[in-house]
């Protein structure tokens, strides 16, 4: 078999006999042979394995298969798990592989999203690799003849004195029948930092040879005997639609065009799809275009974003709505009443699209019962209830193969995409892929809601802050893809905690109220999502503005400001094992950054130093950043120059510094992208912009010099892939500000609200 990139990677066939997803790297045991001519050599299936738990085995050649049940989507998350049992492990990092596993309930709940997964499994993989360890030195030391106390496992193999034994003969000549129990697991002790000897250190990326030979293989590359292909005719609305009629006689000219199929969706995902199926993708691209659908449209099809943003401003204004989260009491009303003096501002952010490299894509089947997914997916936990909906099938009817996602950023947290695949295939009894051109997938996109953002805040004859408040109003993502992740407000209201974390911040302010507010017109008019970073994108865009106005109104130094706030009192100072530290740590990043930067220094006109800070993605694992951003304004056309940003993050122990860096940098520059140049409005129900040709995200030749740092630090590992991006647009906009003087309240910054000096000032 040929592994050309023209060839090996895109006419890869998956068998239909298979068990489980190629990965790009490595497979699971029971792989049919035409997948199994694919493994790295010396990788071994047949035989006995030493498996101490579900997370790894070991083969006879000493091979070590690490089971990954994260999606990799660029972040090389594989070789960050692989890295944390391998350490523990005492493992030989060149012996070690990486499994994409498939769904299968041994590996819980499956989810890949919110920086979560390396805080996750740093304790799982841990400890698994200590249980492989502590069981290898104990049957070497059988087989050496020697006391346990005399052994040391070290680089894959264990050591006694002059003599030792590769891991591989462990496994070949032992009786390895030890296995741990979940109680077992939680009670093994882990090495000190100070012991590590692969956590931290610069190793090779496991993922990365197949991605650059074209040998890994994506969701969009899937192909099998008898497939037919779709795309979708879509409706007017997202929601609400219903077809009336279907007219194909124009269509029937195109060669390979089979039919169209009004789809039945119990699971109300995708209402009113059509689903044109022909014998080739350029086929069901050609006939969608003349296929001719008429609708009764939904009730959201004159929806615009000055109607979201005039419900959002109705939604804040009555305090009785939405949901209040817990920041640890106080009488906020008092607080307020009593103050001498207070401001008050309200910011806006304009939609954003992920416009992922890879669109998104499905290939569905059904074979003896059993229906298969194959797709790139974050969130098999979320979307297989609702495959069970729509199918009318349970759970355990259902697997998804994983595969590597050309892009994720939180798209494919929602998995809408794979239910009209698998109702097609439903209809038709063979395999169906469906591949959306980028056009279908932008208005299929699950958006960042457009948000709108009142925070007031008051001070005493002293000039302490006694009360804050914080109000946002959003489209919510949990509420449509996951209810379950729905929480309870102090006043018995539900609230997605991705539509508010950021403002329920460490900054010790008197007495703060944090109100969560749905925008229920949003809700019906498109399915929002989550974003790299979700609400802290906008939240801390409102809240590190807000500082930065609120010091400048007690003719304060914006960093003296933050510092003299984060005390790290009461709830904010921190408790194992996350957030050990607390707002101190905070604290600390923006001295550094601060330094770094020169803050205070002297600038020519028109630029100045904006400086933000945040703790990421939530309270329970705080990534500490603060940025600070060197702007240049150009007054004739109000363009924003970024000259350059520098970033001080505590992230913990970093896992994989190369992986760390590489995350920082993306999230840096998608958090400039949407600083500046991203964003798309919202006309007759439909977002405005299809593709790249009007979205115009950050272009290479306007990336700034970038200073990423990272506090070293022992603590435990927290998230990576999207805390950067919350500090860079108020930074800016705070630099902008210095600069200028203008104060801007609204994302995306465009020249013309400079120029204008701002929407509010």
């Amino acid at each position: 078999m040929t592994t050309d990139i023209d060839h090996g990677r895109r006419s890869f066939l998956i068998a239909a006999a298979t068990t489980g997803a190629f990965f790009g790297f490595a497979r699971a045991a029971g792989a049919v042979a035409l997948l199994d001519q694919l493994v790295s050599p010396g990788m071994a299936y047949a035989g006995s394995l030493f498996e101490p738990t579900v997370w790894f085995a070991i083969d006879h050649e000493g091979i070590i298969s690490v089971n990954v049940p994260k999606a990799e989507m660029g972040q090389h998350i594989g070789t960050a798990i692989a890295r944390i049992l391998a350490d523990e492990l005492e493992a030989d990092w060149d012996r070690v592989r990486i499994v994409g596993v498939d769904t299968d309930p041994k590996w819980g709940f499956m989810v890949t999203g919110g920086s979560t997964s390396v805080w996750t499994s740093f304790p799982r993989f841990s400890r698994a690799g200590a249980a492989g360890r502590i069981t290898l030195i104990e049957e070497a030391a059988r087989l050496l003849a020697v006391p346990v106390s005399a052994c040391t496992a070290r680089h894959g193999a264990v050591h006694a004195g002059s003599r030792s034994i590769l891991y591989g003969d462990i496994v070949r000549r032992g009786r390895l029948a030890r296995r741990f129990t979940d109680d077992q697991m939680k009670a093994l002790p882990i090495k000190p930092a100070s012991a590590r000897s692969l956590i931290g250190k610069p190793t090779p990326a496991l993922d990365v040879p197949s991605k650059t030979n074209g040998t890994a293989v994506y969701g969009i590359d899937v192909e099998m005997p008898g497939l037919v292909y779709a795309r979708p005719k879509l409706p007017p609305t997202r929601y609400g639609s219903r077809v009336v009629s279907v007219n194909d006689q124009a269509v029937r000219k195109v060669k390979g065009y089979l039919r169209s199929i009004v789809l039945d969706d119990p699971s109300d995902t995708v209402p009113g799809w059509v689903m044109v199926i022909a014998r080739s993708y350029y086929a069901a691209v050609r006939a969608t275009e003349l296929v001719e659908v008429q609708w009764q449209g939904g009730d959201t099809a004159s929806v615009s974003e000055a109607d979201l943003f005039r419900h959002a401003a109705e939604l804040i204004a009555d305090s009785g709505q939405g949901a209040l989260l817990d920041t640890g009491g106080g009488d906020v009303d008092a607080g307020f009443a009593a103050a001498t003096q207070a401001i008050e501002a309200t910011y806006t952010t304009a939609g954003v699209l992920h416009f992922q490299l890879e669109p998104v894509n499905a290939v569905a089947l059904e074979k003896d019962g059993l229906f298969e997914i194959h797709t790139g997916n974050q969130a098999q936990g979320f979307i297989l209830p609702v495959l069970a909906k729509a199918l009318g099938v349970t759970q355990d009817k259902i697997v998804m193969r994983t595969y590597l996602i050309g892009g994720g950023f939180g798209r494919r947290l929602n998995g809408d995409y794979v239910v009209p695949a698998a109702l097609a295939t439903k209809v038709l009894k063979r395999p169906v892929k469906m591949v959306l051109t980028r056009e279908d997938d932008t208005r299929l996109d699950s958006l960042r809601s457009p948000t709108v953002q009142r925070l007031k805040m008051g001070w005493d004859t002293r000039g302490d802050v006694v009360a804050m408040e914080h109000v946002a109003v959003a489209g919510w993502p949990s509420l449509t893809v996951f209810p379950g992740n729905m929480q309870k407000g102090t006043n018995g209201a539900s609230y997605d905690p991705f539509s508010i974390a950021g403002a329920d911040h460490w900054y010790e302010v008197g007495a703060l109220r944090v109100r969560a507010v749905n925008n229920d017109l949003a809700q019906r008019s498109f399915r929002p999502g989550w974003l790299r970073a979700v609400a802290p994108g906008w939240t801390n865009w409102a809240l590190e503005s807000f500082l930065d106005e609120a010091a400048r109104t007690q003719g304060i130094d914006p960093v003296t400001f933050r510092l003299k706030h984060l005390t790290a009192a009461g709830r904010n100072a921190g408790e194992a094992p996350s957030a050990v530290g607390g707002a101190l740590r905070q604290a600390n990043v923006i001295r550094r950054v601060a330094g770094r930067a020169g803050w205070g220094r002297s600038l020519p006109a028109g630029s100045g130093l904006g400086l933000a800070s945040s703790f990421g993605q939530e309270r329970g694992m705080p990534t500490w950043c603060a940025c600070v951003a060197q702007v240049k304004v150009k007054a004739a056309t109000g363009q924003v120059v970024v000259e350059k940003l520098w970033m001080e993050i505590d992230a913990g122990s970093i896992i994989d510094p190369g992986g760390a860096m590489a995350q920082a940098q993306g999230a840096t520059l998608w958090g400039l992208s949407m600083a500046l140049y991203e964003g798309t409005g919202f006309e007759n129900g439909q977002v405005k912009d299809l593709n790249l040709d009007t979205y115009t995200p950050l272009r290479i030749r306007d990336v700034p010099e970038m200073d990423i740092a990272f506090t070293e630090s022992a603590e435990a590992p927290v998230g990576l892939g999207e805390p950067p991006t919350t500090v860079v647009a108020p930074a800016i906009g705070n630099a902008i500000f210095a600069a200028t003087g203008v104060r801007l309240r609204h994302l995306p910054i465009r020249a013309e609200a400079v120029k204008a000096k701002g929407p509010s000032t």
